[in-house]
């Protein structure tokens, strides 16, 4: 089996809880609460930011041409994404600009990020990218999933079409590609680190959700 396909086995327990949280059960049936959802979308918006920095970082890293190109356009992506949609919903849901630059990341959206930028810095590009997919992968699975069974009219139904596009998930294709390439050339050590990667990232992907959840901040 292919990288991707065997540490996508690996973690479905983990991607259960994600499907199952009660975050994306009540998005899916249009009762979330707005101040929850609230909390999403300005902690999503702090992680995408710091999250198109990595991105960018894989593609100067990146030793094809196939990657480069594929890391710089999903930079470009995570900006429009938090420009536009992220714009939208903090109109409808009563986010000023103000609320935002003034928020701080939580500890699952510092966490997330710190990790993925560790990653960056300081791991192999094939880590690196390991640690990258989940973010594409985790939310087409949930678009995927949240999409049929999503109450029609729905206040998020933007936000689950935005990862349930077909154009979403070809990207997620290109990444899982670029990802088994990786794996298939690295050492055994270095595909040990991989996996380790997409672990924790997919563990993050979890705690975002659950942060949302419980409009968590920091404890002390």
């Amino acid at each position: 089996m292919h990288f991707c396909d065997t540490i996508w086995e690996e973690v479905a327990p983990l991607r259960r809880a994600i499907l199952d949280h009660p975050f994306l059960n009540a998005l899916a049936g249009g009762t979330l609460e707005p101040e929850s959802f609230r909390h999403y979308i300005v902690q999503d918006s702090l992680y995408l930011a710091e999250y198109a920095r990595v991105l960018a970082l894989a593609a100067a890293r990146a030793p094809s041409a196939a990657g480069r190109v594929e890391f710089s356009d999903g930079a470009k992506v995570a900006v429009q994404v938090e420009e536009a949609l992220h714009q939208a919903f903090f109109a409808q849901f009563g986010v000023t600009a103000e609320m935002a630059h003034g928020s701080e990341p939580t500890p699952a959206c510092l966490g997330y990020t710190s990790y993925l930028s560790a990653l960056a810095a300081t791991r192999s590009y094939e880590e690196l990218i390991a640690g990258i997919l989940p973010c594409f992968w985790v939310y087409w699975e949930v678009g995927c999933h949240v999409k049929p069974r999503a109450v029609s009219p729905n206040p998020y139904a933007a936000w689950v079409d935005t990862y349930a596009a077909p154009s979403f998930g070809e990207a997620t294709r290109r990444v899982r590609a670029l990802v088994d390439e990786a794996a298939a050339a690295a050492t055994p050590a270095t595909r040990a680190g991989m996996a380790t990667a997409f672990r924790n990232a997919t563990r993050f992907e979890w705690m975002f959700w659950d942060s949302a959840w419980h409009r968590a901040g920091w404890p002390i």
